[in-house]
């Protein structure tokens, strides 16, 4: 048993489960790496599979014990809540459309949720996550990895400190190649789910890479989306969902942003990328070479910041496990969320609400994934409509 007392000593790790991410499940195996990097959690039950030979078998590969792994999240949930060993957090890593069942009801049982992106496939789901999660007091962290990026906080830091004035222009990238053909018949998972309307929701590629370029671009400028104009495309003839978006933006206050995801852009990996403009200066910022920032104030040549080195601000090195020059990225930034929603699980624990609250202050929460569900479903309703400005329905 951890002594509480010792300041030195570890807490006790935070016991987990996971619903979805069985064998051959990208992001599930993401999700349980970024868990155990900073060791603050133990998986320990799962539902890895709608079937129970399936989530058997899952349970096994990762040394799960067969009496916590269920084919069912709603066994699950009434299971563990009367376990006095019982997880304490649930991390959600199932195609979109089940997002909201799962979280209802393990919020329902008081457990924390950690969820993938998006929240949810429909914005109703989304406006009642965000009502049940208000109402049952849980933690709830959406997993928008890129935010936990230690350049991506520096970024944060700089226009929340003012350093490029008053924010004008937001301009977003997100382009991608693997379904310039129509990889869906083929049988491969990830592209099977991420194109089926049942499963995905409204949008395509807007739902899938979209909402993280606004995500990253409102996480960083803290500007609220007052309303869109889009043009979405599907270029993969039989494709059911939008393959390319072009969305242009009004923030509140008067900024005004460019959106471009794509995932038929051929020789894109994944090419996200945002700059921001203010009336002192720029930033530029590119995932697929995270460890730098370039930051051009007004007047004055480019200068380049990197990850841990001069000039880093504290919200940067805060998020930075290792020495300047080695690479840091994707596995790492998902892991920098697992951390703060654990530092916030352990302040719960011992009834230090004040501190819980600062340490999920830069975790994106289940009103910025109503942000996202709802930029999504009014980027559809815009190109739907030929193009009409939209307002937000949040």
């Amino acid at each position: 048993m951890t002594d509480q007392t010792n300041p030195q000593r570890k807490a006790e790790r935070i016991r987990l489960g996971m619903v979805g991410g069985g064998r051959d499940a990208f992001i599930g195996g993401v999700h349980r790496i970024a868990s155990r990097l900073d060791d603050h959690y133990e998986l320990i039950a799962g539902a890895f599979s709608s079937t129970a030979e399936k989530s058997l078998a899952s349970a096994a590969d990762l040394g799960i014990s067969t009496d916590r792994a269920y084919d069912d999240y709603k066994a699950m949930a009434a299971a563990e809540a009367v376990r006095e060993d019982g997880i304490e957090a649930v991390s959600i890593v199932t195609p979109n459309h089940m997002h909201a069942p799962v979280a209802l009801e393990f919020l329902k049982q008081g457990m924390h949720v950690i969820c993938d992106k998006p929240l949810t496939s429909t914005l109703d789901d989304a406006k009642a996550l965000v009502a049940a999660a208000s109402k049952s007091g849980s933690l709830f962290v959406l997993t928008h990895n890129y935010t936990g990026y230690p350049m991506v906080r520096q970024a944060r830091a700089m226009v929340h400190n003012g350093e490029l004035g008053d924010i004008r222009l937001v301009q977003a990238e997100y382009p991608q190649d693997w379904l310039s053909t129509k990889l869906e018949d083929t049988g491969q998972k990830q592209a099977g789910w991420r194109t089926d309307p049942d499963r995905s929701g409204l949008g395509g590629c807007i739902g899938d890479i979209g909402t993280h370029a606004f995500n990253l671009g409102c996480f960083i400028t803290g500007l609220k989306l007052d309303s869109l104009c889009a043009d979405l495309d599907t270029f993969v003839d039989g494709r059911q969902l939008d393959d390319n978006a072009h969305v242009m933006l009004r923030f509140e206050g008067g900024a005004k942003g460019l959106i471009w995801s794509s995932q038929v852009a051929p020789g894109n990996e994944n090419a996200l990328r945002i700059r921001i403009y203010g009336s002192k200066g720029g930033l530029e910022w590119s995932q697929e070479d995270p460890n730098y920032l370039w930051h051009t104030p007004l007047g004055e040549p480019k200068r380049l910041l990197t990850r841990s080195g001069s000039g880093a601000a504290d919200a940067a090195n805060d998020v930075s496990r290792i020495p300047p020059g080695h690479p840091e990225g994707y596995l790492e930034g998902f892991a920098n969320l697992y951390t703060g929603a654990a530092h916030a699980i352990q302040a719960l624990r011992v009834g230090n609400t004040k501190k819980a609250d600062t340490d999920i202050s830069l975790l994106p929460s289940v009103e910025d994934g109503l942000a996202g569900v709802a930029f999504v479903t009014a980027a559809v309703k815009s190109s739907g409509n030929g193009g009409n400005w939209e307002k937000l329905d949040i």
